[in-house]
């Protein structure tokens, strides 16, 4: 009855970082004083005046999410927990469109049984406007509502829509949203071979948006020529609705799916290959690459990155895997799913000459490894009770080149909070390791400014003194 919903949300920038080696929060707190901007009364707490200003704040409270598995009851005597506020708590009254009226009576008994919580017949604290809210976690929401599709991971957006009366503000401002592809799959699609899935049919023809606040799920068609998502509709004339219905403010948050790119990636690997000969014989195999994280090796997961294609004429937000040949470690090839405007759901394959020598992730693990400098820093780093962690390595395409990237984190033995310590960029033969990306890159491309710095450093001067203190437990 008290904490039925989490609150808030954190917002950062990924090409910067705090002085102190963490993230840098465009959005990094709650209970704030009195901010400026559109919304004075907000708690959220934003330090830069203009992110205010971009994006809507409002009240963001979340009863339906990734890890709500408890049902709550709302609107009974009892106030629930909002967020805290200073010294005192602030505590709040769900008026969300959510959820079920239990009133008196059979409804209670009803829940009571199915939801095994004999305490809802017995208690004083229900009201004539209270409601139950179940099936609060998302994914369990989604397949309970349409089991017959397979869905990806949710991701969080923030936008000003309102699912219900598209083109309106939501009167709650309450602005979170979880989306969530959804795809269509069959395993008897005549002359596909499945590979290493349950499936040889497979079209991300469904988005589906979930209302963070009130519960409100809607599913939409965005790949209407799909004969089995169009056969869906005709079952279930009321589930689904077309594209163009997507509020706006939702619609520019729609991604590349991460699932759906990583199983076109992998026919790929293989049926690229259009001559039958080198086909059967296999001599053109490809692979994902493998990369060094956290001391370990793994293969290298597709990331987004916002960059301009070799063919295009701006920057775009893509989806990016690296390829090489299988059993080398050179790159071959990279794959770009693009997600921007009209280009949105096209994939595009750049392959390198084959008589050029392009470096692979492994290939530049090893030799950022050998650099002398590099090696001494992170041994004398490795010997002062910390630990010296690479992040993944990013292969990120600059016009007809390749710019690599790779973060460096270091975590203290009594403190297990990686703060980020330096940035080593690759470029053609060039290999250098800065406090800052912009660092790096500028002495990547202007090499007459003397690098004779000294980089190597006490540790007791990078890792902040932070104290993290463990959650309390409770609802989220």
């Amino acid at each position: 009855l008290v904490y039925t919903h989490g609150f808030g949300f954190t917002m950062s920038p990924v090409n910067t970082v705090a002085p102190s080696g963490l993230p840098e929060y465009f959005v990094r707190g709650i209970g704030a004083n009195v901010p400026t901007g559109q919304e004075p009364n907000s708690p959220i707490e934003v330090d830069d005046p203009n992110v205010r200003v971009s994006i809507p704040l409002g009240y963001p409270r979340i009863y339906y999410g990734e890890l709500t598995n408890t049902h709550v009851m709302t609107s009974t005597n009892t106030l629930e927990f909002d967020y805290p506020q200073g010294d005192d708590n602030a505590y709040n009254t769900y008026d969300g469109r959510g959820g079920i009226s239990l009133g008196t009576g059979w409804r209670r008994v009803i829940f009571a049984i199915y939801l095994r919580d004999w305490r809802m017949l017995f208690t004083n604290n229900f009201t004539p406007e209270t409601k139950i809210l179940f099936r609060r976690n998302i994914a369990d929401r989604i397949r309970h509502i349409a089991p017959f599709l397979r869905y990806d991971q949710p991701y969080l957006t923030i936008a000003d829509a309102n699912l219900d009366r598209p083109g309106e503000s939501d009167p709650s401002s309450n602005y979170l949203y979880w989306i969530i592809d959804a795809y269509t799959t069959s395993d008897r699609y005549p002359y596909s071979d499945p590979g290493s899935h349950s499936f040889n049919y497979i079209r991300n023809s469904v988005k589906v948006v979930v209302d963070a606040y009130n519960g409100t799920v809607k599913f939409y068609v965005v790949d209407p020529t799909d004969p089995i998502v169009a056969t869906y509709q005709k079952i279930f004339p009321g589930l689904f609705e077309p594209i163009e219905k997507l509020p706006t403010s939702l619609r520019v948050h729609l991604r590349y799916p991460v699932d759906f790119f990583n199983v076109q990636a992998e026919r790929l690997l293989t049926y690229h290959m259009t001559d039958p000969q080198v086909f059967y014989n296999r001599e053109d195999q490809w692979q994902i690459p493998t990369e060094i994280y956290r001391d370990e090796s793994q293969i290298v997961e597709p990331y987004y990155l916002i960059m301009k294609l070799p063919t295009a004429t701006s920057e775009e937000f893509i989806l990016l895997s690296p390829i090489t040949p299988t059993k080398r470690n050179n790159l071959i090839a990279w794959l770009a799913g693009r997600s921007d405007g009209q280009n949105y759901g096209k994939l595009l394959l750049y392959q390198f000459p084959k008589q050029e020598l392009v470096f692979g992730p492994g290939q530049i693990e090893a030799r950022i490894n050998q650099q002398p400098q590099i090696s001494e820093q992170f041994s004398l780093w490795d010997q002062q009770g910390s630990r010296v962690i690479k992040g993944n390595l990013l292969v990120i395409p600059i016009e007809q080149s390749l710019l690599y990237v790779e973060p460096i984190y270091l975590e203290a033995e009594a403190n297990s909070l990686p703060t980020l310590v330096r940035v080593v960029v690759a470029y053609k033969d060039s290999i250098i390791m800065a406090p800052t990306l912009d660092e790096a890159i500028e002495t990547i491309f202007n090499p007459k400014k003397s690098q004779d710095e000294d980089i190597i450093r006490s540790t007791d001067e990078l890792i902040p003194n932070v104290d993290v203190e463990p959650r309390p437990e409770g609802d989220s």
